[in-house]
């Protein structure tokens, strides 16, 4: 059944021909469907517990979403008559921001003081073209004095400022990010052409959304056509073979072009994570392609004559090839687990792929061959004496392979624990991308985008006028500042301060909270009643007035260190003001915890594709024992690859926690191959085991070298990623590529020869 099949194949090569590039063509179709998802929540699956407890704040208050103009006067002065007019104009523009809701800066700072017995509330600068300077160094005094502001609108040197537009996204179509980000971007080009004593540089939440797409097509231009050339390279380097390197590239194209269209058909949306699918996908695709290949120009060398060489190197590859698809698809498939969606889109994506590399293959690849004139590879025969001097290497020195290689491993596995859950968002764009670059900026000279948000509750409507609660409001504010690398604290209380000083004539001694309750609440009634429209406290107060947003910006810190300052917040709230106590929550809080959360689901999944991948190899080599005993080099590239991370880095984000699951199939192909010549070699050809041994290096040793060869340089090309979960999840991933094949050839050869023995299998 399976000979005719392949006989078909060849048989009929151009109709296999016209089929493929039909099936692929007709898959191409959804490549229209595609859409990038440019929203950070992709990130997270929505039964994610920070992710609610975020849209509840936010659905309590307004939406936090924002962009961040930071201006910079060249003369390092702000409150210089020409930065002014620039800020109060670049202000005024900012309004008209698609999807914006307010917009913050010094000049339209509602600033309040006493006149007789009246509350004045204005713009801090109104009209800079007209001020004097006395005007302006009184504004500077006010601005740099006042808590709302400092680290927050301006430095406290005043030589730099920000515009905060806060957007609400309504979420309806896929382009409104990229268009908010394309109106900043002008805005500030339009407005550095018309003052061109500023400088300006832009953040925030929305900026960074639309550097997920950037930063994926900036390596799709890059890398994508650098893994083709070296691709190209390798194979014919390796192979000697055009017609071989043409038809795998073919093979490629039509499994990428596929994979893409069914990924569409899906409805699966492309994000950061999965553009790095056709990356992964080449490299898999060639390692099916590349058995074949060297079998085939092996057989030709041989002697056999064409389609008798390409039917043998079927019937031999077709299992090892079968059995390592589906270990592999498998092995992507156990990404489901996975808290982070778009690496259950990675996985999913790459299985396809996987299967319909596989088909394309068996089937496409041979049919191919038979149509192009082929040679066979002269550099067979010394590949071939190589790997037999490898054998005999590794036949003569098993046992101290064995101690010593074990002991080598034993080591760096022991170095697993130097490893840190950590991540810092920010720092998933590298330095070469323009958001990474102006976020450093603002963090360096003005303010941060690492903030934890609280709901702190009254419990009672009007509750906000509390005095006793706005003291444990207060109380908890100071202690924030206390805290290292805290850059600001925005709270209601320092208005309540504020309004309490300019209603007893400006006297700073009355720069406190008020101590009655009715009195605090008329003060605020009075404030708000007085503030334009668009610069209200809804964002700070909500409805009822029972509960207040409390915002803490932090300085760039990693994963570990927010959620260690979460942790001591929550421990002094129960300690001094439990009546208020809640969960800290924003976008880098739920970074924070994502990683920690990622890596017990990944686990989870990788044990059960582990138990999958056991099951399979034990049915398809048919032993118990040797199924066992292959789990020794799947298992221990993993734990020896995190141990030279820890050794290297020392630092595992959420992205590396899925690299277990994904690599537990690809390193299986190695095995599987080595495995599959060994007892073929045993039980077709009686060979001992030292002979089957050299009979598995020489047919099978070159193929190993040329994928793994090919799978590091992909993986490898994937680490130049300028997104660090790609760079980060292709540096892993290629490290143990490296020590799957090291593994392959110089552990389980001396391990089957010791313990690989049973009366069945001699």
């Amino acid at each position: 059944m399976q000979e005719r099949f392949f006989q078909s194949i060849l048989k009929y090569r151009y109709f296999v021909l016209i089929v493929s590039i039909a099936l692929t063509a007709a898959l191409g179709n959804g490549l229209s469907l595609l859409q990038f998802n440019n929203d950070y929540r992709m990130f997270f699956s929505e039964d994610n517990p920070q992710l609610q407890a975020f849209e509840q704040l936010q659905n309590t208050y307004a939406n936090n979403d924002n962009v961040l103009f930071i201006v910079t006067p060249k003369n390092g002065k702000v409150f210089s008559r020409e930065a002014l007019v620039a800020i109060e104009a670049l202000t005024k523009e900012a309004w008209q921001t698609p999807f914006s809701l307010r917009v913050d800066s010094i000049t339209n700072y509602q600033h309040t003081y006493a006149d007789g017995d009246d509350l004045i509330v204005e713009d801090l600068i109104f009209n800079a073209e007209r001020l004097s300077e006395a005007q302006f160094a009184q504004a500077e005094k006010i601005a740099t004095q006042e808590p709302l502001l400092l680290h927050r609108l301006i430095s406290p040197d005043a030589s730099v400022t920000g515009i905060n537009i806060t957007i609400q996204l309504p979420g309806k179509a896929l382009d409104e990010v990229p268009i908010i980000a394309a109106s900043v971007r002008q805005l500030a080009a339009d407005m550095e052409a018309k003052h061109p004593a500023i400088e300006i540089r832009l953040t925030g939440i929305v900026m960074m959304n639309a550097s997920f797409p950037e930063a994926s097509q900036n390596d799709m231009q890059t890398l994508y056509p650098l893994m083709l050339l070296v691709i190209l390279v390798t194979l014919y380097l390796m192979l000697r073979s055009i017609p071989g390197t043409f038809s795998t590239l073919l093979v490629i194209i039509l499994t990428i072009i596929g994979t893409m269209g069914l990924t569409g058909y899906a409805g699966i949306k492309l994000s950061p994570p999965t553009v790095t699918v056709p990356i992964i996908i080449m490299t898999l695709a060639i390692a099916d392609c590349v058995h074949i290949l060297v079998n085939y120009l092996h057989k030709l060398h041989q002697g056999l004559e064409r389609q008798a060489a390409m039917l043998e190197s079927l019937r031999i590859n077709l299992g090892p090839i079968f059995i390592t698809s589906l270990t592999t698809a498998i092995g992507f498939l156990s990404m489901n687990f996975a808290e982070i969606p778009p690496f259950r889109d990675l996985g999913n994506m790459s299985a396809m792929g996987v299967m319909l590399a596989f088909f394309l293959s068996i089937t496409l690849l041979p049919a191919m061959m038979m149509m192009l004139p082929v040679r066979s590879f002269k550099g067979d025969n010394s590949g071939s004496q190589t790997m037999l001097r490898l054998a005999d290497f590794v036949i003569c020195n098993r046992k101290w392979l064995m101690i010593s290689m074990t002991a080598i491993i034993l080591a760096l596995i022991a170095m697993i624990p130097r490893n840190e859950l950590n991540d810092e968002f920010v720092k998933y764009f590298d330095e070469s991308i323009t958001f990474r670059q102006h976020t450093d900026y603002a963090t360096e000279h003005l303010t941060g985008i690492y903030l934890i948000e609280y709901s702190l509750d009254s419990g009672e409507p009007g509750g906000v006028s509390d005095p006793a609660y706005l003291a444990k409001v207060e109380a908890f504010a100071e202690w924030y500042r206390q805290q290292p690398r805290i850059m600001h604290v925005n709270t209601i209380t320092d208005i309540m301060k504020r309004l309490n000083k300019n209603l007893h004539g400006d006297d700073e001694a009355w720069y406190k909270l008020p101590d009655q309750r009715d009195l605090a609440a008329q003060y605020l009634l009075l404030y708000e009643f007085s503030l334009p429209f668009g610069l209200d406290l809804n964002n700070q107060i909500n409805v009822k007035k029972s509960a207040t947003r409390f915002t803490v910006t932090m300085e760039s810190v990693s994963s570990q260190e927010m959620l260690n300052m979460e942790e001591r917040a929550q421990a002094w709230l129960a300690a001094n003001a439990p009546e208020i106590q809640s969960d800290g929550t924003g976008s880098s809080i739920m970074f924070a915890h994502i990683g920690s959360r990622n890596i017990v689901a990944s686990l989870e999944g990788a044990v059960i594709a582990l138990i999958l991948i056991s099951g399979i190899l034990v049915i398809a080599l048919r032993s118990l024992r040797i199924g066992l005993l292959s789990l020794l080099p799947n298992l221990i590239p993993i734990g020896v690859a995190f141990g030279i991370w820890g050794l290297l880095v020392g630092q595992v984000g959420m992205a590396l926690s899925v690299v277990t699951g994904m690599t537990l199939g690809i390193v299986v192909d190695d095995t599987v191959h080595f495995l599959s010549k060994y007892l073929r070699a045993r039980r077709e050809q009686g060979l001992n085991s030292e002979d089957a041994v050299r009979y598995a290096f020489t047919t099978v040793g070159m193929a190993l070298v040329v994928t793994s060869l090919v799978l590091i340089l992909g993986f490898g090309i994937l680490a130049m990623s300028h997104f660090q979960l790609n760079s980060g999840m292709g540096q892993l991933t290629a490290i143990v590529i490296v020590v799957a094949l090291v593994a392959d050839f110089l552990l389980l050869p001396p391990v089957i020869m010791r313990f690989g023995e049973s009366k069945n299998e001699k």
